[in-house]
């Protein structure tokens, strides 16, 4: 399976990060692992991509990390996952209102409603 994991630097995306490093090391499945910007976080893009490259290292795995460029960053992922024949997204995100529902940021939600590869969403 070749799965495109989306990381912006919430603590959710690195979980996320975490979560599909381990599963592929298991399963053996193709990783490529896109840092994008995020507006929601105060942490700069190169500190994620230092962070993540951390994880990376830790892992033992050799995923491509690329970054995703442009103003849209859920529009540029759903292009990448299309375009390159991705069999899966990843990303983390939902956290829960004070009413127990979910919310998603807006990178998540676009995403989630504009994908027409299969989407997980870790939490």
């Amino acid at each position: 399976m070749k799965i495109l994991l989306g990381v912006g630097g919430s603590e959710l995306s690195y979980q996320a990060l975490t979560e599909t490093l381990e599963r592929v090391s298991e399963t053996g499945d193709e990783l490529t692992v896109a840092l994008f910007e995020n507006e929601d976080t105060d942490a700069d893009v190169e500190t994620v991509h230092q962070r993540i490259q951390e994880r990376i290292d830790e892992s033992g795995l050799e995923p491509p990390l690329r970054r995703v460029e442009g103003s849209s960053p859920g529009s540029e992922l759903v292009n990448i996952a299309e375009s390159e024949g991705f069999d899966r997204i990843v990303l983390g995100g939902g956290g829960r209102s004070p009413l127990g529902k979910i919310q998603l940021g807006p990178i998540v939600e676009f995403v989630l409603l504009n994908a027409q590869t299969p989407v997980t969403l870790i939490r």
